[in-house]
């Protein structure tokens, strides 16, 4: 007989990781960033945009890089995540960081402890803005942003003067800039057009009327492939830095670079015969015998229901589809009859080896965008200073 090596119980621990996980690729990264610098004038500052966890990829590690690259303007949804961000240490404490919503005025205190730039829209909240920085003796830092046609924040650019120049008067606010959002920008039309021209109006009035420079900023990755005349001070790109274009239509645009990929682990393989059912509600049975592979990630890790039998996975280089109802934690893919293909293996679903997450997000119905913000804390960021 042999001794049993297998160790007690007490000396076991948990891994300590789940088997999905999101590589980052850094190179990737710097690449997308790079193609955005050779679109602008080289006097124009570009914003980092880290909201929503860097569209999914690690807000804290994306900025750090950026950083490293002369990035010293970053945007975040809000003040939550202002604050984490310069908790985590990633960027110079003389970097700037703008929230994108207005705030509630309770928060106000927050932007001038952690050294935030507020966005300003009314009245009513620059005035509670003033108050927090009488209170401490210390000038809030804000922004004002002007509603051209978004529709979603902002003051109306026919009140827009009065609230600059409240604004620019007050000794306890540091007015540092003030920007706009485009409603369409991957397409230049009329409406986008006459944003444009508004903007720059309102601009240009205050402008004139103060001998004050303000930095101007309004075009996010559409408008910085579309518009030209839209750069101005600063650009603000989301979804170029993280690898794909805001519309798969649009001539003439750079070649990005995936920065995410996200792979999970082979769990289980077996042979099904024909007619076999497989998940929820059986959406799908086998057309003959075949083998049948589990992959650890389902729509609690970002890959949605509704790519139920509509998408496919990459395992060893080779491309198999997915087949029954995507469930929680799990997945099913039908390899057909190959035997090389075990647990343990790595499994792409989406990325540079892989399907990417435009073609997810057309199988789901949606954008990219919602796809790479959609993978949730669970599925851990790795960082790779290698290229792909």
């Amino acid at each position: 007989m042999t001794a049993d090596t297998t160790p007690p119980y007490s000396t076991l621990t948990p891994p300590g990781e789940h088997p999905a996980e999101a590589i980052v690729s850094l190179p990737n990264l710097e690449h997308n960033f790079r193609a955005i610098r050779e679109r602008i004038p080289s006097t124009c500052r570009i914003m980092g945009i880290v909201k929503a966890n860097a569209y999914g990829h690690g807000a804290a590690g994306i900025a750090r890089r950026l950083g490293s690259l002369g990035v010293s303007d970053f945007g975040v949804a809000n003040i939550e995540e202002a604050i984490r961000l310069r908790n985590a240490h990633a960027i110079s404490s003389r970097a700037a960081v703008l929230a994108f919503c207005s705030p509630l005025a309770s928060y106000l205190p927050l932007y001038l402890k952690h050294d935030i730039t507020a966005t300003i829209c009314d009245h009513e909240m620059l005035r509670a803005a003033e108050a927090v920085g009488s209170a401490h003796n210390r000038p809030v830092r804000i922004q004002v942003k002007v509603d051209t046609g978004m529709g979603r924040l902002g003051v109306s650019p026919r009140h827009a003067q009065e609230l600059l120049h409240t604004a620019e008067k007050s000794p306890h606010l540091n007015l540092e800039g003030i920007y706009t959002h485009f409603a369409q920008s991957t397409r230049l039309d009329a409406f986008t057009a006459g944003q444009l021209k508004t903007f720059l109006d309102t601009c240009s009035e205050f402008e004139h009327s103060t001998g004050k420079h303000l930095c101007k900023h309004a075009a996010n990755s559409g408008a910085l492939l579309t518009l030209k005349d839209a750069s101005l001070d600063m650009v603000r790109p989301g979804i170029m830095l993280y690898g794909y274009l805001p519309d798969e239509g649009i001539e003439n645009a750079p070649e990005l670079k995936p920065v995410m990929e996200l792979r999970t682990k082979v769990i289980f393989v077996k042979e099904i015969d024909a007619g076999t059912s497989i998940s929820y509600n059986r959406r799908w049975s086998a057309p003959s015998k075949t083998r049948i592979a589990t992959l650890s990630a389902g729509y609690a890790d970002g890959y949605h229901r509704l790519l139920s039998n509509r998408i496919s996975v990459s395992i060893r280089g080779q491309s198999f589809p997915q087949v029954g109802t995507v469930t929680m934690d799990q997945i099913m893919v039908d390899i057909g009859d190959s035997h090389n293909i075990r647990a343990g293996d790595d499994a792409v679903l989406f990325g540079w080896n892989g399907p990417g997450a435009d073609d997810i997000a057309r199988a789901a119905e949606t954008i990219s965008y919602e796809i790479l913000c959609g993978i949730p804390a669970r599925v851990r960021r790795v960082f790779k200073e290698n290229s792909p």
